[in-house]
């Protein structure tokens, strides 16, 4: 088969490109190894099924059964993914000009893959390659690993039975995210974090109030801890903590990262260069070291969040249909959130960061729970976290903010927007928000700008 573009994986930036592409009028193919894939992680195992899980635990009482609820969830969950998993694969499906393709691609050459299928094996060749085969959790080498009771942040989703004890092998997002979820839904959570803190990049004062909100919510912490074995004994596994006592745990999450999907694609066949941990170089176009190959998504090293997967689509877009002026140099002001509860959003600076730049800035910070201009937290009876901007001293332009509350992965979305769109820390203080919001905590937090000491 002979296409103009052939897109390797459904991830965000893959799809989307394939889509413009097909109804543009362009021979596009799509290669998908997994049928449980389409329309790529995001919707099948990550983004979306986990905070559909997050929701579900949050409303979980105190008389509901654990291990019933549950399994209700995770039915939900699984009829959530596979509805979004029909509309992906009938939204390129339905381009006549996109052929969609089961099977495992593999480099033959630049521009040519090899595509098998059981025992079906179809060659394609392509003037412009895509790669986008993202991302999947990383197994450290440690002993025991690979037992039935350690399991990775997709196999927990359906890990059956439901563990009243878990052990949660790293403090990261992905850790913090399942450990909050798994303490609602009933079960006993204990962190392993290496580091002396949680969330090394944030302030230290920060870091304590989340530290401090998820153990109460019944997370237990245990840092400069890591596992150096697990023992499964047919009833229970027994992790082996660095310098401290062991814990017993009726399943254990691996929660230590993510590694590209390259080790079989046949990179070095096609020329295509690798870091030293298999994720694809590219340059500020996208483009690999192969003229003609871009690598889009988590594969190419970048920001692993699906929305800089869809900015990718924009930049190989630009490329292929525009002027290519469009690069990854032009994001500004790039939002994240890790949906704890409340959910933990951040952009820009933060005060730590600030005071290494040496810049004059001001500062302010007030927790949630002594907002008085902000009662929507009280109206929905989660007040714990804190509100904090980084500001200008000389321009009055926002220059970063950090929102731990209720309803932070939206308002953080019109933080990142004022500062692209050079609004002032004094029109966001002075903005007439709706009422009861969550946004109204501008008018009072901004308010008490002060000079950084």
């Amino acid at each position: 088969m002979s296409v103009d573009v052939l897109v390797i994986g459904w991830g965000k930036g893959g799809k989307t490109l394939a889509g413009a592409l097909g109804r543009a009028g362009e021979q596009v193919a799509v290669v998908e190894r997994s049928p449980q894939m389409y329309g790529g992680t995001c919707i099948n195992i990550a983004c979306v099924p986990t905070k559909a899980l997050v929701v579900q635990a949050e409303k979980k009482r105190e008389s509901d059964d654990a291990a019933t609820w549950f399994a209700a969830s995770v039915t939900k969950r699984d009829a959530l993914t596979a509805k979004l998993r029909a509309r992906n694969h009938a939204m390129l499906d339905e381009v006549d000009t996109v052929t969609l393709i089961d099977g495992t691609a593999r480099f033959v050459g630049p521009h040519e893959v090899e595509v098998t299928g059981g025992d079906d094996v179809l060659r394609v060749t392509a003037e412009t390659v895509v790669i986008n085969t993202g991302t999947e959790p990383a197994r450290p080498p440690i002993p025991g690993v690979d037992g039935p009771r350690v399991l990775d942040s997709t196999q927990i989703q359906h890990v059956d039975p439901f563990p009243r004890r878990l052990v949660v092998v790293g403090g990261g997002f992905i850790g913090l995210e399942f450990a909050g979820m798994f303490a609602r839904f009933g079960s006993e959570v204990t962190v392993l974090e290496q580091g002396e803190r949680l969330l090394p990049g944030e302030d230290a004062d920060v870091a304590r109030v989340v530290e401090q909100t998820m153990t109460d919510a019944g997370v237990t912490f245990r840092f400069g801890a890591g596992a150096s074995s697990f023992d499964d004994d047919g009833a229970q596994v027994t992790v082996a903590v660095d310098g401290g006592d062991d814990l017993v745990a009726d399943a254990v999450l691996l929660a230590t990262g993510r590694t590209p999907v390259t080790k079989d694609l046949g990179l070095d066949v096609a020329g295509v260069d690798t870091d030293e941990r298999g994720f694809v170089r590219v340059d500020d176009h996208l483009r690999t070291s192969v003229d003609g190959v871009y690598a889009v998504g988590d594969v190419n090293g970048g920001p692993q969040f699906t929305y800089i997967s869809l900015d990718d689509n924009r930049v190989v877009m630009s490329a292929l249909t525009g002027d290519g002026s469009r690069t990854t140099k032009d994001r500004v002001a790039v939002p994240t959130t890790t949906f704890i509860t409340p959910p933990f959003a951040r952009v820009g600076l933060n005060v730590t960061q600030a005071r290494e730049q040496g810049r004059p800035v001001k500062v302010a910070s007030k927790a949630v729970a002594d907002i008085a201009a902000m009662p929507r937290p009280k109206i929905v009876e989660e007040t714990h976290g804190v509100i904090g901007f980084v500001v200008d001293a000389e321009t009055d332009e926002v220059l970063g903010a950090t929102l731990f509350c209720v309803d932070a992965q939206e308002l953080i979305n019109l933080v990142a927007l004022a500062m692209r769109a050079g609004v002032t820390a004094t029109q966001l203080r002075d903005g007439i928000w709706t009422h009861p919001s969550s946004t109204e905590a501008l008018n009072e937090v901004l308010a008490g700008l002060k000079p950084l000491a």
